[in-house]
């Protein structure tokens, strides 16, 4: 995914409503009116969403007959969560070895306290 696109599918799912009406999305397709209804927006600020989804290319939308259908788009969702989970796996693994370090400093207990105790044992 170009860096671009990365920024736009971060950018539309940054905005809770948005979010919403993906969840929606991925339960099944639905018109404007339909994503309105358990919103407490307005509908032309749901098809402002949807603009913004769909330029996210996140969404599409089709016409059959006088209904305009948006549909979910999951590519970009799975392309924005593989370019988390690389981040993802260098945090798992920095807390793992702080885990081991905790678990080293733990095991050493008394001695490491008595010498913060006493400072001239340090030296």
């Amino acid at each position: 995914m170009a860096g671009d696109q990365l920024s736009a599918v971060f950018s539309a799912l940054a905005d809770p409503t948005r979010r919403a009406i993906i969840a929606e999305l991925a339960e099944r397709d639905a018109t404007v009116t339909e994503l309105t209804a358990p919103l407490s927006i307005s509908m032309p600020a749901v098809s402002r969403h949807l603009k913004v989804l769909e330029r996210a290319a996140l969404i599409s939308r089709s016409r059959s007959g006088k209904w305009r259908a948006s549909h979910l788009e999951a590519a970009p969702l799975r392309e924005a969560a593989d370019w988390i989970a690389r981040y993802r796996r260098f945090w798992d693994s920095s807390l793992t070895r702080l885990d081991a370090h905790l678990a080293a400093v733990q095991a050493a207990g008394p001695a490491t306290d008595r010498m913060a105790d006493d400072p001239r044992e340090l030296g």
